[in-house]
């Protein structure tokens, strides 16, 4: 049955583009504060200007309409911008959306400072938009509206002089001074806003990252099949993915922040922390777990190491210290590891068998020609008659194990060598049964009920022969002693509910089942049924269902087991589902390593 994918590719989703997306609205965030609380401070200041001139009515008795008039519309302007805020911003380069802001209040300023009545001088006023415009947009608009002012009190000092109402030179020079002072401080205004806003989208973009960082980190550890916990110094464990908690007994859903010391089974490792922190270097060793709540003990091979803290971290008046260390555990199933260990020497002795096989060829067939020739000239005699036989049957029995070690070689090695065929499923399933039972006589007898008459298949037409030969030498070892012609049956079909488990059941594939009255098969035996060299029987060399399985494979098919009943009978039923349609062949199995 092909394999299917880990959740965590469909998971892991396109982060790239989030980041990007969250980037945008987080480094907004402050233009858009920053533009609402200069859109206050504009209001503050409406407010101010007209309690300054209720101040100059009451105290001096000079009041000026013109003035009055002046001081309200601005304190409506800025309260219209101030509600509106949130729906315009404006962008932040030099541009005509400024107008409403900066070119309001410097019309503002400068016609309080015509209309003045009395000695209130309100030219300072003018380095708020300077300040705006410097802050909140580029280095062209702060130049340009400074000097706008520039030349907007340059102008005004040259009526004033126009009118005698000053002295040239010395308003010249205070007019110049006050000039370069804006210009300097619309110039260090800018870069301490690009400054701030670089830093800040440097560390909105690290926080960023560091997120995305933590997800795939996450994902990755809850997939791993190994245990990770995190613990700390007091042995509370901060972190632990799923595989450490099932190693521990523990259900997926517990809470991941638990102590080490609450169950009395996990002393050993409560003792690798401590010798851990303790010395301050890695740590691997080998302990048993045996809990009152589980049989048996369970093994772990654990590597231990202890996270550092960098001096450029520390400080002496920091209270990071040594203690804030945390250990990382990695904990590994030792029955797992044993598994492995065994399918590794097992793809090196299925290399050895390959050799092996083809070398004896010539060797068999030898003595199988010997042991004919020897037959003739014995004559009659019926002991050694039997004793020919004998050597004939296992000579034979030899060539079907080295021919079926062989066969994975082929199939290994036939690839790609031609197109697949389209078939029909019940015309090749016939021909494939008559072909088996001629084999013997009398016949084997079986049941064959053939549905699906019209469904054509992607499938080479020796290697179906082939599939379908092996499930029935392998339904034939294992029927019962009854032998009559319902104890083995032969069905095939296509999208059919009574296959629910299977992949038989998607409407666009056709399947045939192979089934038989056996007895059931031990969970221990299911879990190896198609893998190499494994088998119930000491007499069967283990191959045949795994050359079912990596000829299923290479077109696309599945092929899976389970205990059915059919007439009211309970049997074994090996399913392969077929497509109809041309698909990719699925991964090579683990075991392909076998043959190179």
């Amino acid at each position: 049955m092909a394999a299917p994918q880990s959740d965590w590719q469909h998971t892991l989703i396109p982060l790239e583009s989030a980041i990007s997306r969250q980037a945008d609205v987080n480094l907004k965030a402050p233009f858009v504060r920053l533009w609402q609380a200069f859109l206050s401070g504009r209001v503050l200041l409406a407010v101010a200007l007209i309690l300054l001139q209720t101040l100059n009515w009451q105290l001096q008795n000079i009041s000026s309409p013109l003035v009055w008039l002046i001081c309200s519309t601005y304190l409506a302007l800025t309260l219209v911008m101030r509600l509106a805020a949130a729906s315009h911003v404006p962008a932040p380069q030099a541009g005509m959306q400024w107008l409403p802001v900066i070119g309001v209040d410097i019309a503002v300023i400068f016609l309080l400072q015509l209309l003045q009545a009395g000695s209130l001088n309100y030219t300072a006023l003018l380095a708020i938009p300077i300040l705006i415009s410097s802050a909140l947009g580029g280095l062209l608009l702060a130049f340009g509206t400074t000097a706008a002012i520039t030349l907007l009190m340059l102008g005004y000092t040259a009526w004033q002089y126009s009118h005698g109402l000053s002295d040239a030179a010395q308003t010249y020079y205070q007019t110049a001074f006050s000039c370069a002072g804006y210009f300097c401080v619309a110039y260090l205004t800018h870069e301490l806003a690009r400054r701030l806003r670089g830093e800040r989208a440097a560390a909105m973009y690290n926080q960023l990252r560091t997120q995305t960082q933590e997800q795939v980190n996450a994902l990755v550890i809850n997939h791993l099949s190994d245990g990770v916990l995190v613990v700390d110094s007091s042995q509370q464990v901060l972190q632990a993915n799923p595989a450490a908690l099932r190693l521990l007994g523990l259900p997926e859903h517990h809470s991941q922040h638990f102590s080490l010391q609450t169950q009395a089974w996990w002393h050993p490792l409560t003792e690798v922390v401590q010798a851990t922190f303790t010395h301050a270097r890695p740590l691997s060793v080998t302990v048993h777990l045996q809990s009152s709540a589980q049989s048996g003990v369970t093994g772990l091979d654990v590597r231990a190491r202890v996270t550092e803290m960098t001096a450029s971290f520390i400080d002496s008046n920091s209270s990071i210290d040594a203690a804030h260390s945390l250990c990382v555990m990695f904990l590994h199933d030792l029955r797992e590891m044993e598994a492995q260990l065994r399918t590794e020497k097992l793809a090196s002795m299925g290399r050895m068998s390959a050799a092996v096989a083809h070398e004896i060829r010539n060797p068999l067939a030898a003595i199988t020609q010997a042991n004919a020739l020897l037959a003739e000239d014995l004559g009659s005699q019926p002991t050694h008659q039997q004793l020919c036989r004998i050597v004939g049957q296992n000579a034979d029995r030899l060539a079907r194990i080295a021919e079926e070690i062989l066969n994975i070689a082929r199939v290994q090695q036939s690839g790609d060598a031609s197109p697949p065929q389209t078939l029909n499923l019940d015309t090749h399933l016939a021909l494939s049964v008559q072909e088996w039972q001629s084999q013997t006589s009398p016949p084997r007898l079986l049941t064959l009920q053939l549905n699906a008459p019209a469904r054509h298949i992607v499938f080479d037409e020796e290697h179906l022969r082939r599939v379908l030969i092996n499930l029935l030498d392998n339904a034939q070892r294992h029927r019962s002693s009854a032998q009559d012609i319902a104890s083995l049956q032969l069905i095939s079909g296509y999208g059919c509910e009574e296959l629910r488990d299977s992949h038989a059941s998607q409407q666009d594939s056709s399947w045939f089942m192979v089934w038989s009255d056996g007895a059931p098969l031990e969970s221990s035996v299911q879990r190896h049924l198609f893998e190499p060299f494994f088998s119930s029987q000491s007499r069967s060399s283990g191959l045949g269902l795994y050359i079912c399985r990596e000829l299923c494979q290479r077109y696309g098919a599945s092929i899976s087991y389970q205990r059915m009943k059919r007439d009211g009978v309970d049997g074994n039923a090996f399913i392969v589902s077929l497509h109809t349609s041309p698909a990719a062949s699925s991964d090579r199995s683990l075991f392909d390593s076998i043959m190179v």
